[in-house]
């Protein structure tokens, strides 16, 4: 095994064992299908296993209705639990401020949904011995609070306590709860930032009943040797056989926010994480079903089959405009609104990067495009790439486009920022033409490019860059690593519409 696992954005990951089958669930925001469970034999290799839901409660900003969006805010931080043989998904919505839950038998569904009176930030459930439920939840003031048995909401009367408090913190404060009972102790697990600089740190906290004291501090302060970024937040879970680890993420820049898998050891019936202090980049795991051929998180589409679960959408889709033509092998997409900018287009779909570098590529015909149209492909993100076709004054042409960021800041973008700039614009001969997208996140280096070449061009045609390049950031405005997205949209007038084929994904 060799860390990061996935090398894929699949940050806030919570991690259970069910039989000799691990599950993770990780965050997934504004993007639809959303909150995706993967499911693996050994911790190391993951593949999908289920969206537990196709859209949330179809607000307008989740259909991007106007120019409302929920961009950095959506689903957050869910906690995965297995209890008497039904598997429990609970989280809060950032846009929605409800706190959601979801039930099934099967972890590939159906997903019942369900809502839990209150509001928990970060939360994590906790089944206890006699079958009562609590959730810990919180920023700086971390609270444990009993749920009624059907999780609707809070017991009246019930156990409800400040459990750790980092009040004071200049900068993140304790969050990101994981809580369990392992041998009769309760333990909560959290992230939060050194006060003397920015640094994510892991922190464990134990108590012998829920009423007592709970003490402890970090557990985990490294990063791994990669550009300052500390490891940490995530569940932990034990093999079969015994043996215990964490599954954490690592800030990675652009790309998002990795998985990393951390061995974990008991001493006093206090965890020990990593070795000497520090996260391991190679050790041994072992595999419940040696023999498992794993399916690709990330993968190239001829858009003949099946929608393929790589796929996940901006936000909730309109699927009266969209079109896939299998046996043409096309992806149609049509518009129905007036974009103010890339983001604001429905129905794109998009598929994380991978680190520490990948191209995508995909023809795309244009003939469809009416004047203010765009269509292509794109890096997405609030400081966005893209590289495609528009209708101008009657005429396609070959345009890159972009917004630029500003170094340093995570904060979101202000209006003026937001403004996308055209890089370059080439006129283009006939309607369709082959793109492609390059990334580079080594040592968050963070760069797209921009090619094109003719769409009936071989394999071995050179390829011509067009534009400057493009600096990519991590941001709050969406707080997601960057992806392809394979967009259409339309700034003068609805109604046109672009198809898309044969998209190759390309690792480095």
């Amino acid at each position: 095994m060799i860390n990061p696992i996935t090398r894929l954005d699949y940050p806030d990951p919570d991690v259970i064992r069910v039989g000799d089958t691990y599950y993770l669930v990780s965050t997934t925001m504004h993007f639809m299908p959303g909150c995706e469970i993967l499911r693996s034999y050994d911790l190391c290799h993951w593949e999908h296993a289920a969206f537990v839901y196709d859209r949330l409660d179809s607000t307008p900003a989740q259909r991007l209705e106007g120019e409302e969006n929920i961009y950095g805010k959506g689903m957050w931080a869910a906690s995965i639990r297995y209890h008497k043989g039904v598997y429990y998904i609970c989280f809060v919505a950032n846009d929605t401020h409800k706190t959601y839950l979801y039930t099934a038998s099967r972890v590939e569904g159906p997903w019942e949904k369900h809502y839990v009176e209150g509001f928990y930030h970060d939360c994590s459930l906790l089944f206890d011995d006699d079958d009562r439920v609590y959730i810990a939840y919180g920023n700086k003031n971390i609270y444990i609070t009993e749920l009624k048995s059907d999780l609707s909401g809070p017991v009246q009367g019930g156990l409800h306590r400040l459990a750790v408090s980092d009040e004071g913190h200049p900068s993140l404060g304790y969050e990101g709860t994981h809580f369990y009972k392992i041998n009769g102790k309760y333990y909560l697990f959290f992230i939060h930032s050194r006060r003397d600089c920015w640094k994510r740190v892991e922190a464990c906290f134990v108590a012998d009943s829920l009423t007592g004291e709970f003490t402890g501090g970090d557990v985990l302060d490294d990063d791994r040797g990669y550009c300052g970024q500390g490891v940490a937040q995530g569940g932990i879970v034990d093999t079969p056989e015994g043996k215990w680890y964490a599954m954490l993420f690592q800030d990675s820049g652009a790309v998002g926010r990795i998985p990393v898998l951390v061995p974990v050891s008991w001493e006093n019936d206090y965890p020990v994480f990593g070795e000497a202090g520090r996260v391991p980049a190679q050790f041994a795991v072992a595999s419940t079903r040696q023999e498992h051929v794993y399916n690709p998180l990330v993968e190239s589409d001829d858009f003949k089959g099946a929608f393929k679960s790589c796929w996940q959408f901006n936000h909730e889709p309109d699927l009266a405009l969209v079109e896939q033509d299998r046996e043409k092998g096309i992806w149609r997409v049509r518009t129905d609104k007036v974009c103010g900018n890339l983001t604001q287009a429905r129905n794109m779909i998009t598929q994380r990067m991978r680190y520490p570098g990948c191209a995508g590529e995909v023809t795309v015909d244009g003939s469809g495009l009416r004047e203010g149209d765009y269509a292509g492909i794109c890096a997405l993100q609030g400081c966005y790439g893209f590289v495609g076709i528009t209708r101008r004054e009657g005429r396609l042409y070959l345009t890159v486009r972009a917004v630029a960021g500003q170094e340093g800041a995570v904060k979101p973008l202000d209006a003026e920022e937001r403004s996308e700039r055209e890089q370059a614009a080439v006129p283009l001969e006939g309607n369709a033409v082959r793109l492609k997208l390059e990334a580079d996140f080594t040592e968050m280096r963070d760069m797209a490019a921009f090619y094109y070449r003719k769409a009936d061009a071989g394999e071995e045609e050179p390829w011509t860059e067009i534009g400057t390049g493009h600096k990519l950031y991590f941001k709050l405005d969406h707080f997601t690593g960057c992806r392809f997205g394979l967009v259409m949209y339309s700034t003068r007038e609805p109604g046109g519409q672009a198809e898309f084929g044969n998209f190759v994904y390309r690792e480095r």
